[in-house]
């Protein structure tokens, strides 16, 4: 059974910043494509930034510059350094696991998905 446990969520200023981590569990790891997606209150869920599992990043417009995604295939986790934190970046943010040859900025792509971490950020 895949499971996908986030953490490093919180509340922060605008201007601050947080680091995201998600844990995979269930699934070899190394050849998967992670993600990381957030969804506002009556919002879509939107794609934030995702990793090929040949290490290449991908990110939305709204966060480049600012975020940072990586992987450690020997821990089995995603990380997601968030910096110049914005109040519109508020949302719950979700780990998304798929296949080597996953679309990493589509959703529907991706075949596991973990609860998501509230990240709050206040102006």
């Amino acid at each position: 059974q895949v499971q996908l446990v986030e953490s490093g969520g919180g509340l922060v200023q605008a201007g601050g910043s947080l680091r995201l981590s998600c844990v995979a569990s269930g699934r070899t790891f190394s050849s998967a494509a992670m993600g990381w997606f957030r969804q506002a209150p009556g919002k879509e869920r939107e794609f934030v930034a995702g990793i090929s599992w040949r290490n290449r990043p991908y990110y939305a417009e709204s966060v480049k510059g600012r975020f940072t995604i990586s992987r450690d295939n020997a821990k089995n986790t995603v990380y997601l350094q968030m910096n110049s934190l914005k109040p519109e970046d508020t949302a719950v943010y979700l780990c998304a696991a798929g296949g080597p040859t996953t679309v990493v900025v589509d959703a529907v792509d991706y075949d596991d998905w973990g609860q998501g971490t509230q990240v709050t950020v206040s102006s």
